[in-house]
């Protein structure tokens, strides 16, 4: 089973759109997929309420009140975590996951928050002894302002302890398809590929990046 985690202890920075997308990707490619929402507010679900019956089939975990028991023959494991998760939570969280995704906005306020939390995440793995991937993606950016350039420069910097930079995958515009997706319980790649199709260009790094073996746990043989 692939875990793939949102992550980002900074509410508001897009966790939700992107497991959602993620979660559809993958059904649309006609593989098993459960979309755990560790998060109270419950976006994730409402997201799946408003899914239309006729689209590729996501199972729900309501995991911030229950047990989380995973189906055996799920495939993909996306999870939705909460806003200023810490501690033993995101401990649990981290070691459930083989990749982690962290979204990041374009603000000061935001960029300083996510290097504190890189920070505490890089420390958190080193005393879990886990090789979980990391990787950043800049959300809901408006291009060519000086937030996105700052943001830009400063994913490209970020590195881990042993100097290795964390791959900085892509760069996710603020547009009204993730809105209207979000809306209606779909996701961009369930609407018009002419309407989406700078967007879905913008999908092809994470992707490309999720199904390869650098996003995965060394693991013994």
């Amino acid at each position: 089973m692939r875990s793939i985690l949102l992550l980002n202890a900074k509410g508001g920075c897009g966790k939700t759109t992107m497991a959602t997308n993620i979660a559809a990707y993958y059904a649309l490619k006609g593989k098993k997929v459960v979309l755990a929402d560790f998060d109270p507010q419950g976006s994730s679900t409402d997201w799946l309420d408003a899914r239309p019956a006729d689209r590729p089939p996501i199972r729900g975990l309501e995991a911030w009140q229950n047990a989380v028991r995973v189906p055996k023959n799920t495939e993909y494991l996306i999870m939705d975590s909460p806003a200023g998760v810490s501690g033993r939570p995101l401990a649990n969280l981290v070691q459930r996951a083989d990749s982690i995704l962290i979204p990041i906005l374009p603000s000061p306020i935001d960029i300083r928050a996510a290097e504190h939390f890189i920070g505490q995440l890089n420390a958190l793995r080193r005393v879990l002894n886990t090789q979980v991937k990391l990787a950043t993606v800049a959300n809901r950016v408006r291009e060519n302002t000086l937030a996105a350039g700052d943001l830009d420069d400063y994913l490209g910097m970020i590195k881990l302890p042993n100097g290795k930079k964390v791959p900085y995958l892509s760069l996710l515009r603020a547009s009204q398809n993730y809105i209207r997706a979000a809306e209606t319980g779909l996701s961009i790649f369930e609407f018009s590929p002419a309407r989406t199709e700078y967007d879905r260009d913008s999908w092809r790094r994470i992707f490309r990046w999720l199904n390869s073996k650098r996003s995965l746990p060394n693991r013994p043989a």
